[in-house]
């Protein structure tokens, strides 16, 4: 049979209200009788009952943190800053991967609603809000990562994703390359969208410049290297002589299979820059340009924001977050 609160009460020879408040307000408990109740505790293994106390309380001591892809470095990094920061608070973070499917999200929005989570930190799978407005209609405020949704209310941080497909293409027409290609997937998923924009801003500029667009279905390693080696099988002057992947596993996957069969240099041949910036840009073969997204602030911001918004709903401050990219030069379009 499990332990109670008033078995722990009873053998420490406290009250039940000295045991609770030992468990939660400490501080307001004279130092010996913290330590009597505590090895109470540890002698008959009591585990404080969370469900309960957060149906008494009406809210748990959590965060919901939805991304598109949990295996994505990028997004690894944001709920590693989104954990930080929610730790400073004594709170955590439950992370649900969506990959994309607005099924999982839905399931994972009604599972965050049912734990009475303190509130919802989303990269959503699209722009149709709705679901995002009942979770706020439920009391649970939300606060979009790495995704704006014009003319909707919610709280958002992100990054400039049009200015960053800019300075990629930007970057590659300066070096002299003009038959660019843009790598990307899916033209629903709005970061790649604005990306695209971006580049095409800055290849509209430059007369006798082209881009392509290659879409594939999803922005992993693998598809990347299916991108490249068509690109590679290309011949002459139907190949590109610069590449720009909307993400860094995109152009992990390009990278591999363009030096694969050691017939194409990069960048000799092919200039190619990513995008977000991992880790694992540094350690490739050939170390990868790319736009740099500062991912564990944004975590970070995301959950200060959500704070805000519950200590704070109506005060004087900015309710969008909106972080500039930064181009980092490597080898890989500057051998």
């Amino acid at each position: 049979m499990a332990v109670s609160v008033r078995d722990v009460a009873a053998a420490a020879g406290v009250s039940v209200g000295t045991v609770s408040n030992v468990l939660n307000q400490p501080d307001k408990v004279a130092a010996a009788t913290v330590q009597r109740v505590q090895a109470v505790i540890a002698e008959l293994g009591f585990v404080r009952n969370d469900a309960a106390r957060q149906l008494r309380a009406g809210r748990s001591r959590s965060i919901g943190l939805v991304v598109p892809d949990a295996g994505n470095p990028f997004f690894a990094d944001v709920a590693r800053g989104a954990e930080a920061r929610a730790d400073d608070d004594l709170l955590s973070v439950l992370l649900g991967n969506s990959d994309e499917d607005p099924v999982r999200e839905d399931n994972y929005l009604d599972l965050f609603r049912e734990q009475r989570v303190n509130g919802v930190l989303i990269t959503p799978a699209s722009d149709d809000v709705d679901k995002l407005v009942r979770v706020q209609s439920a009391g649970i405020p939300v606060v979009l990562v790495d995704h704006e949704v014009a003319g909707s209310a919610f709280c958002s941080v992100s990054v400039d994703d049009v200015e960053g497909g800019f300075l990629a293409a930007q970057h590659l027409l300066q070096i002299g390359r003009r038959r660019l290609v843009f790598v990307g997937g899916p033209g629903s998923i709005t970061q790649v969208a604005h990306r695209l924009e971006g580049a095409r801003r800055a290849v509209d500029e430059v007369p006798g410049a082209t881009l392509e667009v290659i879409r594939m279905p999803a922005l992993t390693v693998l598809h990347g290297r299916a991108a490249g080696e068509e690109i590679a099988a290309r011949e002459g002057a139907d190949r590109p002589d610069a590449i720009f992947a909307a993400n860094d596993l995109l152009a992990v996957g390009l990278l591999q299979a363009l030096t694969m069969f050691r017939t194409l240099r990069v960048p000799e041949d092919i200039a190619l820059v990513g995008y977000d910036d991992i880790d694992f840009a540094t350690a490739t073969v050939v170390p990868l340009t790319s736009i740099r997204q500062p991912a564990q602030l944004i975590g970070r911001t995301a959950v200060e924001l959500l704070l805000r918004s519950i200590r704070d709903p109506d005060g004087d401050y900015d309710r969008r977050v909106r972080f500039r990219p930064e181009l980092v030069v490597r080898q890989s379009t500057v051998g």
